[in-house]
């Protein structure tokens, strides 16, 4: 298969690693110094691309990808709020193809569905609150974090009285801490810390008077993550449409 990389940091020199040793064949690779090559042949050849770039950029990236007929496997996260439906349009309506995952973890697929398993048993046992915290490297801009939302939104899917997601506190890297911006009870609270270089840190708390239960996924390096996305890139190279973890792996 041939793979464009668009985004060559730490993520996309480990996912042309493991693709390269998968058998997989890198066609173009695209950074912020040579944004010119989407217009190029090699990229043209590509059967798919996969994203690793900033919130800001993301969705341009797609488009650029889509106008040659690459479909795309994308990690970036934060572009959904502003773009969401004019993704949703183009994958349903007018066939662009978009793998879209806010972690490619194997183990936080496996996470996500025992997270997700969870909230329902607990919909029976009101005297359990519900929080999450997230930890990551000083260099993640946004927050929370995307597979911090996507945790929290499969809770409140499947939990009677959480209505909805909020942000807690942020911890700076210096230590410094950003109180709560609301603290409603009807809604999740996710807190967010960033510190060193930590991969990625996601934890689930349920606790009463009586006990606690914490459910978490550490991960020790970002090679998981990367060996996911091109998983996934596989999978995208035979599939169509707005596709996600949930769809490639059937938990």
């Amino acid at each position: 298969m041939k793979i464009a990389l668009i985004g060559y940091g730490k993520m996309g020199k480990m996912i042309e690693q493991i693709a390269l040793s998968r058998g997989q064949e890198i066609v173009s690779i695209i950074d912020i110094d040579n944004q010119e090559d989407f217009n190029s042949p090699a990229f043209a050849s590509a059967e798919v691309a996969i994203e690793f770039t900033a919130p800001h950029v993301a969705y341009g990236n797609y488009l650029r990808a889509w106008e040659k007929g690459v479909k795309v496997v994308s990690g970036s996260t934060g572009w959904l709020k502003e773009h969401g439906d004019d993704v949703r349009r183009a994958c349903n309506e007018e066939g662009k193809t978009l793998f879209w995952a806010s972690n490619y973890s194997i183990g936080v697929a496996i996470f996500s569905a025992v997270n997700k398993y969870l909230a329902k048993i607990m919909n029976g046992f009101e005297q359990y609150d519900v929080e999450e915290t997230e930890v990551h490297h000083i260099h993640k801009l946004d927050h929370p974090s995307g597979t911090g939302i996507t945790l929290a939104e499969q809770i409140v899917a499947n939990l009677d009285r959480k209505k909805d997601w909020q942000m807690g506190t942020l911890t700076q890297p210096d230590g410094t801490v950003v109180p709560a911006e609301s603290s409603d009870k009807d809604r999740l609270t996710i807190n967010s810390v960033r510190r060193g270089e930590v991969p990625g840190i996601h934890s689930i708390t349920w606790d009463s008077e009586a006990d606690q239960i914490t459910i978490t996924h550490d991960a020790h390096s970002r090679k998981g993550f990367a060996l996911g996305a091109v998983l996934a890139a596989e999978y995208t190279s035979q599939h169509s449409g707005l596709l996600t973890i949930d769809d490639m792996f059937k938990f």
